[in-house]
């Protein structure tokens, strides 16, 4: 698979199925853009319930010999990938930047992270131990076994088209299971080029496809009957349809959804930090980022002190082509993204907040036709407020005002979103209660964007998350397996007689 300047308006970006690229045979197509340059990059298949039941086919035949592999043998082909995609990560974040738009120093970062995970999954054999009790009753031991669930699926967002498939299949690999791939239309490359790599590590065939397409495809994977688990990761009502559709047809689903991400400055807080932490966690990756912070709660007299600080640096962002090196954020992924942003800036406006800095209409020289915009910053943004309720998924900062920690704490609580938090401050006390009574799932303490390591697990409380388990971590290792409890005894140990009576320990 070659790099991104390979690519043509007319190619086709298609399905990966039983080890091999495959055309579409749907006929339906959809257009993949250059957010940069406004222009027709290449075209995605969008496929059909056919193709998705010849996915689940080939992963299905492809289970039993891949469940049977020793886990250390599956763990070796984990790490033959990780070496290649270590090989490899500057091609596949160039990928990135061209179809997504994000800057190729922040795509960079994103494949780091998805290798994070690929690591974690190379040590699965370890969290795959059972227990084991000698002589739970007289002549008779108890184990427990962890076993693979059988085909399972992800359904990945635009905003990382490698870090997020990379939170599932790895780890659902390692278990033992095989895996269908439904990457985001927008932008679809990069996981045929994570297919090629896991080919080229001896990955049998089969056991990892991937199937473009939209909601035609969703829905197949859904309620197809051999399908027994699916991830999800995307906006809130999406992801509870997903965990409704899908728990309705007998699936075990984790669903991680939207997002309204706060970061609480306190008084006492260095407030040089505090505004490097707000501008690079509200405007990196255009604010296309889930743990985003969208919502700066400022507490006392911070708020005079800190927004002409914000204002400033805002305005200063230099928004680029993401892949000239010097660039802080790049465009929008979509026009369509872009007109819904500005059309909540315009919505903040209306509803009576102040406009600080107004990143409508962001020309950058020689990208005219390009989806940017530039940052925006609000002040006195109220919780009536949509731009203050809603999920704006953009480059737009709204700074909230509160008298005290309390009302702060509150604040963030009452909010229906509960996916990731901050709070900057120097008094330990503070952070040791902020992070107690905080009703958020990921909470950082002078970190903005606290996204877990590998070995921890993602995922929010509240309308940020449907089922029961985080992303990867040993929840991911949960997820992906079913626990088998077993009890044995032998004839020289059994008693002579029927027994009517419940089993007691003897």
């Amino acid at each position: 698979m070659g790099a991104p300047e390979s690519f043509t308006a007319s190619a086709e970006v298609g399905h990966y199925i039983a080890g091999r690229p495959v055309a579409s045979t749907s006929g339906r197509r959809q257009a993949v853009y250059n957010p940069a340059t406004g222009r027709v990059a290449r075209q995605v298949a969008l496929g059909s319930v056919d193709e998705v039941h010849a996915a689940v086919e080939a992963a299905k035949a492809a289970f039993p010999a891949w469940a049977d592999t020793p886990p250390i043998r599956r763990a070796r082909v984990l790490n033959n990938f990780l070496a290649l995609l270590n090989e490899h990560k500057d091609t596949l974040a160039a990928m990135i930047t061209a179809e997504h738009g994000k800057v190729f120093t922040d795509a960079q970062g994103e494949v780091s992270r998805g290798i994070d995970i690929v690591e974690f999954a190379c040590g699965v054999p370890q969290l795959l131990k059972g227990d084991f009790t000698d002589q739970v009753s007289t002549g008779i031991d108890n184990w427990t076994l962890r076993q693979p669930l059988g085909v399972v699926a992800g359904i990945t967002p635009f905003n990382f088209p490698c870090m997020v498939p990379c939170w599932m299949f790895p780890v659902a690999l390692a278990c033992g299971n095989s895996f269908i791939l439904k990457p985001s239309e927008r932008d679809p490359s990069p996981s045929l080029f994570m297919a090629e790599l896991l080919r080229q590590a001896g990955l049998p065939d089969g056991v990892f496809n991937v199937v473009q397409g939209d909601k035609v495809v969703v829905d197949a994977l859904l309620t197809h009957p051999d399908v027994k688990a699916l991830s999800f990761v995307g906006s809130t009502p999406i992801a509870q349809y997903i965990y409704e559709t899908g728990a309705h047809h007998g699936k075990r689903v984790q669903a991680l959804g939207g997002a309204k991400n706060h970061m609480v400055v306190m008084p006492d807080a260095d407030l040089d930090q505090a505004v490097d932490a707000l501008i690079g966690a509200a405007y990196g990756s255009a604010g296309e980022r889930c743990m985003a912070i969208s919502v700066a709660v400022l507490v006392g007299d911070v708020a005079d002190k800190i927004v002409p600080k914000l204002a400033e640096r805002a305005k200063a962002l230099k928004v680029k082509n993401g892949m000239e090196l010097d660039a802080e954020m790049g465009p929008i992924v979509t026009r369509q993204a872009l007109e819904r942003i500005e059309g909540y800036i315009a919505l903040g406006v209306k509803e009576g907040a102040t406009l600080v800095v107004d990143g409508r209409g962001h020309q950058v020289p020689g990208h005219e036709d390009g989806f940017f915009t530039g940052g925006t910053l609000f002040d006195h943004v109220t919780p009536s407020m949509r731009i203050y309720k809603e999920e704006i998924f953009g480059p737009v900062l709204a700074c909230v005002r509160a008298h005290d920690f309390a009302e702060a704490v509150q604040l963030v609580n009452e909010h229906e979103f509960g996916n990731g938090v901050a709070c900057y401050t120097r008094d330990g006390n503070i952070a040791r209660e902020f992070a107690r009574r905080i009703q958020v799932g990921m909470v950082g303490i002078n970190v903005p964007i606290p996204v877990p390591m590998a070995w921890h697990g993602f995922g929010g409380w509240k309308k940020s998350l449907f089922g029961d388990t985080h992303a990867y971590g040993e929840e991911g290792v949960r997820f992906y397996t079913k626990q088998k409890s077993i009890m044995q005894r032998w004839p020289e140990s059994t008693a002579k007689g029927a027994e009517f009576v419940m089993p007691t320990a003897k």
